[in-house]
């Protein structure tokens, strides 16, 4: 994103830009989601959009019209070729696929970037490689991880519901976590049926794929399917300062930048408002290192994380107490981090309160506690 936008803006056009990646995106090895308000830049190539979400639970199960809103799907291959066709048309943009070994940032001078092939020197890199051993290292605040395995299904018979996705199906067994199903169909015979934890590391694939076929016998009725394609994937959920890893030429952005949303993984629609804005702070010359800044919702999120981390199972009653007590609506325009104060008042009200009570006064003292040893 941050490279379509260069290349199409007036303001680039004398910078020379490389794209460099591993991989040669010829291949459908992820799909992002995200919800949006009618038209938006990706619609030319959303592979499916659905008008109503179902969440269910134990004391919930609604299907909800989401209205301005729309849940929209985009494949990654359909992302790919789209992309790949664009910066074509760039005459300052080059993608080579080869794989970064090391970025050396050289402080009074450039930084160079080593793959596996040749060594290139640039002026500024930006950096979408994660590593959780890089946030691993000295961790300020909780860190746990969104995980997921997902079977791409077709069955023989008509049982998916088409004109709506399953946000969140918490009624399976929780084990201690956070987990529920995410299903996204595309016809009544094809759909994405996912795997989905919070919680502090991965699961045996085995363990992901038992779950599927449980949930495809027990919840849908059906026994008889193919597995078209798999997809699985890690999101990390914390509130550290990804920028302290930045340094004077090297910048990250990305997930690896910190710009999931720590509270559920959503990725893909805070990259691209992301983007967006980074490419607005390019043009004034100022230093990035004034580019993050934290606002409320950052400390939303930490509450929440500070509950998963210690009771990992109030997951299931804290998201569906959202939706039971509030409009989806609302909690899709808070989690965009796009609400006024009196409504973030009345999403913090829809759960029980003690607990987040509890974690703003763990947090408090442990913010006072570590000021105090600073001062001496």
């Amino acid at each position: 994103m941050m490279v379509d936008g260069m290349g199409k803006d007036p303001a680039f056009k004398d910078k020379s830009i490389l794209l460099l990646d591993k991989d040669a995106k010829k291949t459908n090895d992820r799909t992002w989601c995200y919800w949006e308000q009618g038209s938006g830049p990706f619609d030319a190539i959303l592979h499916k959009t659905w008008d109503r979400v179902l969440v269910s639970g134990n004391q919930l199960k609604e299907s909800f019209p989401i209205a301005p809103y729309s849940y929209k799907m985009i494949r990654g291959i359909d992302f790919y070729e789209n992309f790949l066709g664009r910066i074509k048309t760039y005459p300052n943009v080059v993608f080579i696929q080869e794989t970064v070994v090391e970025i050396i940032d050289h402080e009074n001078s450039n930084a160079t970037v080593s793959t596996d092939k040749h060594t290139y020197e640039a002026i500024q890199v930006f950096d979408s490689r994660f590593h959780y051993k890089k946030i691993q290292q000295a961790p300020k605040y909780p860190i746990l991880q969104q995980h997921f395995i997902g079977w791409f299904i077709k069955t023989e018979e008509p049982i998916f519901n088409d004109a709506q996705a399953t946000f969140m199906d918490f009624s399976l067994e929780q084990k201690g976590n956070t987990r529920f199903m995410y299903v996204l169909p595309f016809s009544k015979t094809e759909a994405l049926v996912e795997y989905t934890l919070f919680s502090f590391s991965p699961l045996p694939e085995s363990e992901y794929e038992k779950a599927i076929m449980d949930y495809m016998k027990t919840h849908l009725n059906c026994t008889n399917y193919s597995v078209l394609e798999k997809e699985k994937g890690s999101i990390p959920m914390t509130c550290n300062d990804f920028s302290q890893m930045n340094s004077t030429h090297v910048f990250h952005i990305g997930t690896a930048g910190g710009w999931s949303k720590p509270s559920t993984g959503f990725t893909f629609r805070n990259t691209t408002k992301k983007s967006k804005l980074l490419l607005e702070f390019l043009k004034t010359n100022k230093p990035l290192s004034k580019f993050n800044k934290r606002n409320r919702f950052w400390y939303y999120d930490l509450l929440l994380l500070n509950i998963l981390y210690r009771d990992n199972h109030l997951g299931q009653s804290i998201f569906e107490s959202l939706f039971k007590k509030r409009t989806p609506q609302l909690v899709f325009k808070f989690l965009d981090e796009e609400t006024t104060l009196f409504e973030d008042v009345r999403i913090m009200m829809a759960p029980r309160p003690i607990p987040f009570i509890k974690s703003f006064l763990r947090h408090f003292f442990w913010t006072i506690t570590m000021r105090k040893k600073q001062w001496h």
